[in-house]
């Protein structure tokens, strides 16, 4: 078994909030990352596949390949996008890296494990240079 790993790289913005609590609520629940105004990351994707390398190409997956699905799926739904208002996948669900990550696990899934013998491992992600999340699917 051989693991691979894709990076990528989108800027969004966000806002971390419940609409049925107060500001002040929000505000001490989440603090500066509830402004109203919202605010962005420059955030950095990770995308670990695995499985076994084909002898005949010496590849799990061509890369050209993967990077098209994250760029498809994932990079073009996020980039310069407000998460809360412009990405479909995360309508309904609160804009934290935690649910991101999964969602865009989600995202990932189906269309990379439509390669033969090649199977989603992983997805991290990094809101900052200190701060990521890590999903293994559930």
């Amino acid at each position: 078994m051989i693991y691979i790993t894709r990076k990528e790289h989108f800027n969004a913005a966000h806002r971390m909030y419940r609409e049925e609590w107060t500001a002040e609520q929000n505000q001490e629940m989440f603090g500066k990352c509830a402004n109203p105004n919202w605010h962005g990351h420059n955030y950095n994707l990770f995308v670990t596949i695995k499985g076994e390398v084909t002898q005949e190409t010496g590849y799990l997956m061509d890369l050209k390949d993967l990077k098209v699905i994250i760029n498809n799926y994932v990079v073009e739904k996020l980039d310069h996008k407000n998460i809360n208002l412009d990405v479909d996948f995360m309508k309904g669900k609160m804009a934290s890296t935690e649910l991101l990550t999964i969602e865009i696990f989600n995202q990932l899934k189906k269309p990379i494990e439509l390669h033969p013998g090649v199977f989603l491992h992983s997805v991290k992600l990094y809101e900052t240079e200190n701060n990521s999340a890590e999903y293994f699917g559930g």
